[in-house]
């Protein structure tokens, strides 16, 4: 079970209790929104200079990442669209072998959203950015006409120093490298789907949604370059990263079902569905292809913590099938999973 956030974090009292056209405006309504919210909890150096972009000194090899968030509901078991979007980029800059430093925030948000949610969202946002160890220092605010949104959408941008030790590249990939995942599949999908309409089913599955970059930091001290890939199963899920893998790499991906770590209630779920949890997407997990001689090594160290205590070695890269991702069932049986065709579950982060 995720702790709930704690923070206290009163609401400030403001004229409307509804987001207006006129808070998008640029105007006296605007700077009273930001003022009384966003300056206020995600105070830093950067950001209250209130300047249209963040100047700030950086060296060595640097990530960048970008990502929009479009998720519905916008609250789910778990998390809401807030910390889904902080979370999302630091694991992108984390994917990328980098250690996160500073972050865009930016809003398009329909008129009509309650003060209370977009606060709601706002502190969500902080506590995030607090737990990744990140700072906010630009961002921006547009307000859409009622009927042009989904209440809120959310933009995130990022750079990091790319860690010393790290050469993360698909090219470094080799037959014989094991694949590990750090976590239970399909927690953050399932969450989502059990809150959409003609879909609710009795629960208490909860999104996976975290910050990863201090766990591949770990990895990344210890393992260095041994680590030859990372990648984060958001949208499209497992399936969809490992074929990624085979055809950039023209190698094989060797699956064992038994491996998999997958929650009970969420394998009823699928079930239940009709959906494939390797095609369901996830927020809080991610894919490290690693040299064998420190596989066992790495899925210790990764049980050690909270975030990975669900790790498995759950794979591993071969020369054939060229191209393939092939899966060992239960039953002994073999089948090819193939590159998924559209999209299962639309709008999920």
């Amino acid at each position: 079970m995720k702790p709930s956030i704690q923070l206290n974090c009163p609401m400030p009292k403001l004229d409307f209790e509804y987001i207006t056209l006129a808070h998008g405006s640029g105007g006296l309504l605007t700077q009273r929104l930001l003022n009384s919210g966003v300056f206020d909890l995600l105070n830093n150096d950067y950001l209250s200079e209130q300047h249209d972009g963040a100047i700030f000194t950086a060296s060595g090899k640097m990530a960048f990442s970008t990502d929009s968030y479009v998720i519905s509901p916008i609250f789910f078991p778990g998390g809401n669209i807030g910390e889904l979007a902080i979370n999302g980029t630091v694991n992108d800059l984390a994917m990328c072998g980098a250690i996160p430093q500073y972050l865009s925030l930016s809003f398009i948000i329909e008129e009509g959203l309650a003060m209370t949610d977009f606060w709601e969202i706002l502190v969500s946002i902080q506590h995030a950015a607090r737990q990744a160890g990140v700072q906010i220092v630009t961002g921006d605010t547009k307000v859409v006409e009622k009927g042009k949104g989904d209440h809120i959408f959310i933009n995130t941008s990022g750079v990091g120093t790319v860690h010393p030790q790290a050469d993360i590249r698909a090219s470094r990939i080799q037959a014989g490298d094991k694949i590990i995942l750090s976590g239970e599949l399909a927690n953050h999908g399932i969450a989502i789907m059990s809150l959409r309409q003609g879909l609710t089913f009795e629960t208490d599955i909860l999104s996976d949604t975290t910050h990863l970059n201090h766990t591949i930091r770990g990895l990344l001290d210890n393992f260095g370059t041994a680590i030859h890939f990372l990648r984060d199963p958001t949208r499209g899920g497992l399936a969809t990263v490992l074929n990624e893998i085979a055809q950039q790499t023209h190698l094989g991906v060797l699956l064992s079902q038994k491996a998999l770590p997958i929650a009970e209630q969420v394998a009823g779920a699928c079930e239940m569905l009709g959906l494939d949890p390797l095609y369901v997407a996830n927020e809080g997990i991610f894919v490290a292809i690693v040299t064998p001689d420190i596989a066992e090594d790495a899925l210790q160290m990764l049980r050690q913590s909270e975030q990975g205590k669900n790790a498995a070695i759950i794979g591993e890269i071969s020369s054939e099938p060229s191209g393939k991702v092939l899966l060992n069932s239960i039953i002994g049986g073999k089948r090819i999973v193939q590159m998924p065709i559209g999209e299962q579950l639309p709008r999920i982060c």
